[in-house]
């Protein structure tokens, strides 16, 4: 049984934030062991805990996430790992007591080894790795420890009833994929059944998702288990910005506004993960100041168990596409239906997008093959370069070539979150414009090392360009740049304004075509999450505010809003390809076809579009 803490705060307690992210801006790469830095570093680390504690935090997470000996053996650290641990729990020690206020310990526990190492460790190393870990922080005189990050299951199990021996309070926090599983696949129904109610003080959510992610969590967790609840979001999607750099863009007064109906759901403990920062964290401290003492003292043991020309080669005028991702294993034969339907609809064609799920999926390329295959369709590919180097892109776009694939879009691309650092696993060998580069030595019969071939390929090569980003210049010269390397088409992310695609057509729409995403909005909880979340998504506070208006008319009315944005995409661009498809959409979709051909035919009888947005392609 756990220990009572006794003088913690009484109500809502506030956990720090992100120390990855802290300690990523002070300059050290996030595939480094930052734990190491409690030895080689500790000025960095203590300053990272005095901004939170100044913000006011209630418990501060010592910097051992990753700091098993399993996963410090792979930095050549494993004999420091007793070190490394203890320093860590001495340096946030010193800055709570350095507060003069109660401020809890916490010694942060990650799973014992990395998605890379499981496979190939027992789960007997995975358990004495943790019992170690968690000896030396407890000696360290911690006051309670978080068991954090757990993507499995029976790892989180293993975690816990190793952590709960040692007599102090134990947060177990499981994290979440955008589909309410964890990465092994488990329900949140099943994460709390498999955590006996006394081995823990709490029971949630961090990592992976954003504020409104993890409040369906602590909603659903709500409904199966009595146990405290705590949830620490990342703020929002990490936008990569450089070769192993990354930032996050969400804002106070959103993750602000989902703490307060965190705390409506129920939870007892609330901080931030990965790209939260200390003025987030002390906005988050204000809101839970409200609602100080009127909750019991956590924390506390739980108790004994109970176009006028084509705008792609081959292409119609104006072409109007559907996205689909390469679905989970057993459901491609719904999708492929589903790829018939819309075909049927009048789709000229499927773009095939790279999935973000954190489980298995299928390449785009093999999606692609399928499609064309068993639905007679020539697919547009989006092929992203992150975590593949330039032989083994080449080699798949050679095999695509054999098999017919010619449509290729380039894409930098990110990975799905695995993790506290997302930018660990990732290669980034070259980016989209290394990738345009490489598909145009193969159009002229040269590989990546200039070496001829038997025979060129024969690709339509296609770029990228996201024009919600906040400097909308950057973003037109990143499409110049694509241009210039050798794209022949362009394909936006989603839009939800106009402004930015009427600029994009102006300045390069003259030398290639455009393709607008379009996704359609269902809820006000979906365009909130994608304004705040997920990095550089511009959307009018109009839009939102008119879903929100909408309640549970909010489907009908982004339909509506979709239907206006495809009338000025068809006036403005050379394609439309309508993202986010389902089953249940095909019908809306033949909406958007016959009207933006009706567009298309008033604009041809009316005369040439302004100066600027030429359909030619």
């Amino acid at each position: 049984m756990n220990a009572s803490l006794p003088g913690a705060p009484a109500g809502v307690l506030v956990c720090d934030g992100a120390m990855g992210t802290m300690l990523h801006a002070a300059g050290y790469p996030l595939d480094q062991s930052l734990p190491h830095l409690n030895l080689s570093d500790p000025r960095v680390v203590r300053a990272v805990h005095d901004s939170y504690l100044q913000s006011g935090v209630d418990i501060v997470q010592t910097n051992t996430f990753g700091a098993s000996r399993l996963r410090l053996a792979e930095a050549g650290l494993a004999d420091a790992t007793e070190q490394i641990n203890r320093a860590g729990a001495q340096i946030a020690r010193q800055a709570a007591v350095a507060t003069g206020r109660t401020v809890l310990v916490a010694g942060s526990v990650s799973p014992a080894v990395t998605v890379h190492q499981r496979g190939s460790v027992p789960g007997g190393d995975r358990v004495d790795a943790l019992r170690e870990q968690v000896e030396v922080l407890v000696s360290a005189d911690v006051d309670v420890l978080i068991v954090e990050t757990f993507g499995y299951l029976e790892e989180l199990v293993e975690a816990v009833e190793v952590a709960s021996g040692y007599g102090v309070p134990v947060i177990a926090e499981a994290t979440f994929a955008e589909d309410g599983r964890t990465l092994s696949g488990h329900t949140v129904a099943e994460v709390a059944r498999a955590i006996p109610p006394h081995l823990v003080a709490a029971l949630g959510a961090n990592c992976t998702l954003g504020p409104q992610g993890c409040l369906s969590v602590v909603r659903e967790l709500s409904r199966h288990t009595e146990i405290p609840l705590v949830a620490q979001p990342n703020a929002g999607l990490p936008r990569r910005v450089g070769p192993s750099r990354f930032e996050y863009a969400i804002d106070s007064e959103y993750l602000v506004r989902y703490v307060r109906q965190l705390i409506d759901a129920g939870v007892a403990v609330v901080g931030g993960c990965c790209g939260t920062t200390p003025a987030q964290i002390g906005a988050v401290v204000e809101i839970v100041g409200e609602h100080r003492g009127n909750r019991e003292r956590l924390l506390a043991p739980s108790g004994p168990p109970p176009g006028d020309q084509p705008s792609v080669p081959g292409e119609p005028a104006f072409p109007v596409a559907a996205e689909l991702v390469p679905p989970a294993p057993g459901e491609t034969a719904a999708l492929v239906d589903t790829a018939r339907r819309l075909r049927t609809a009048g789709v000229e064609t499927i773009v095939v997008s790279a999935s973000r799920a954190t489980r298995a999926r299928g390449s785009t390329i093999n999606l692609a093959v399928h499609l064309g295959d068993q639905v007679g369709i020539d697919p547009i590919v989006a092929v992203p370069t992150w975590d593949r180097t330039i032989m083994a892109l080449q080699a798949d776009l050679l095999g695509a070539s054999v098999l017919g694939v010619r449509r290729i879009v380039c894409e930098t691309g990110s990975p799905p979150p695995l993790g506290d650092y997302p930018s660990a696993d990732g290669v980034w060998e070259v980016d989209a414009v290394g990738l345009i580069e490489l598909l145009r030595g193969l159009n002229e019969g040269r590989d990546h090392h200039g070496v001829g071939l038997t025979a060129p390929t024969a690709f339509e090569i296609g770029a990228r360009i996201n024009l919600g980003r906040d400097d909308l210049d950057a973003a037109i010269g990143q499409a110049a740049a694509e241009i210039a390397a050798g794209a022949g088409f362009l394909l936006t992310e989603p839009i939800y304004e106009l402004e930015g695609l009427d600029r994009l057509v102006r300045e390069v729409g003259g030398d290639v075509p455009v393709l607008a995403r379009l996704r359609p909005l269902t809820s006000f909880d979906e365009a909130d999450y994608l304004r705040h979340e997920v990095p550089d998504v511009r959307m009018p506070s109009a839009t939102v505010r008119e879903l929100e208006r909408a309640g549970a008319d909010g489907r009908m009315v982004g339909h509506r809003m979709a239907t206006e944005l495809a009338t000025g995409i068809a006036e403005h661009a050379h394609g439309l390809v309508v993202c986010g498809t389902e089953a249940s959409d095909v019908e809306f979709v033949e909406e958007l076809i016959g009207l933006c051909r009706r567009v298309v035919s008033s604009r041809r009888t009316s005369g040439p579009p302004p100066a600027g947005r030429s359909t030619h392609a």
